[in-house]
């Protein structure tokens, strides 16, 4: 079945959950999601609840709370206590850089042209003697495994923020199970579009923010931590509800929680929780292996139409490495000038280091992704 059948079904199902779609033709996932239906309306009834009544329902802000984890773990194949809330990517993955035990003489791989909230937590960490190797994110698996062997840690992101380039994580996992690596992603440009099962792919530690392909609001995300290591990675960030004993207000007993809620230092964002925890819900719903398929075969499209109208993509797109990202340049036009013009037509894209990037999820149409191709100079 071709992605636009399946896109034209998921279209006819789920085109009324993103009433952004109404307004604008929004290729924009993979800097800021609009929220779906179901994130706004929880986020809604939170708001007037609290208005209302303030804590008086506070029993269901627990609950939220727990579908959250519960939420996210089935999305990640994982368990609800190795899912930990947080604030962003930026604080899940720094949790594990500053939360790790490293020793002078630790080495480090990780990959050139990653988000920095990918970088600067382990670049930070020359200041205890901890060394890095940079290669290419599309480097080949003998290349990567050559630079595991001895490695402490290898750090990617499930897809770069730039070119789209989606890597082979399972494959990345095997080398590092084998090195003895501790397996570390940034997932949050796949998070939401493409299946992740942490288990597969022996990830150690993986974070992602609502924000961006999970539909959800900003400021609330979530960190994997696999069970069995979370007592090698300290909280950095320590307040009351990191300790086991937090609902007991009259105990100073600090001995942490017996899952990822450790790495939760205080109050969370709770109406954030609401939004993502319905994000989570709604895509979970639809299903990802459903979104996959749609999602890189708008953009597959998007790279098509802009190659045969002269323009260059940042990296070329192939089944395997293809995400929902495509990044383009025009040689003579300033692609912020050609995203200014595309905004007066109320399509929502994205100047990048000197490149357009367009990021398409599964409820724009073939047809959206065609007016886009045309409107380009």
């Amino acid at each position: 079945m071709g992605f636009e059948t399946v896109g034209n079904s998921l279209l006819a199902q789920y085109r009324a959950d993103f009433p952004v779609a109404q307004n604008l033709i929004y290729l924009n996932h993979a800097a800021v999601s609009p929220v779906c239906r179901a994130a706004a309306e929880a986020m809604r009834w939170l708001a007037t609840d609290a208005e209302q009544f303030g804590s008086l329902h506070y029993d269901k802000w627990m609950a939220c709370y727990e579908g959250l984890r519960v939420e996210a773990a089935q999305m990640l194949h994982a368990s609800p206590r190795e899912v930990a809330i947080v604030k962003n990517t930026s604080e899940g993955i720094a949790t594990i850089a500053m939360g790790l035990d490293w020793r002078s003489g630790d080495r480090i791989v990780a990959f050139h042209d990653e988000f920095p909230a990918n970088q600067y937590p382990w670049i930070r960490l020359a200041a205890r003697g901890v060394t890095i190797t940079w290669l290419r994110p599309e480097a080949p698996l003998e290349e990567i495994e050559q630079a595991a062997k001895g490695a402490r840690l290898l750090a990617i992101s499930f897809v770069q923020f730039l070119s789209g380039y989606r890597a082979d994580l399972e494959a990345i996992g095997e080398i590092c199970a084998r090195h003895g690596v501790f397996f570390c992603v940034d997932a949050i440009q796949g998070l939401g579009a493409f299946p992740l099962d942490v288990r597969k792919a022996r990830i150690h530690a993986a974070a992602a923010d609502g924000h961006k392909w999970l539909t959800g609001p900003e400021g609330c995300g979530v960190l994997y931590i696999q069970q069995d290591v979370q007592d090698a990675v300290d909280p950095v960030e320590f307040g009351w509800t990191n300790a086991a004993a937090h609902a007991d207000y009259g105990s100073r007993d600090m001995t942490l929680r017996a899952d990822a809620g450790r790495y939760e230092p205080g109050t969370l964002n709770t109406i954030g929780c609401f939004g993502l925890e319905a994000a989570f819900k709604f895509l979970n719903g639809v299903g990802v292996e459903n979104i996959a398929p749609v999602v890189q075969g708008l953009a597959d499209r998007a790279a098509a139409g802009a190659v045969a109208k002269g323009y260059e993509l940042l990296t070329p797109r192939t089944p395997a490495t293809g995400a929902g990202i495509v990044s383009m340049r025009k040689q003579g036009i300033d692609c912020r000038m050609i995203w200014k013009d595309l905004k007066e037509k109320r399509m929502i894209t994205a100047p990048r280091a000197g490149w357009l990037r367009v990021s398409p999820h599964f409820y724009v149409s073939p047809e959206e992704i065609d007016a886009f191709v045309e409107a380009l100079p």
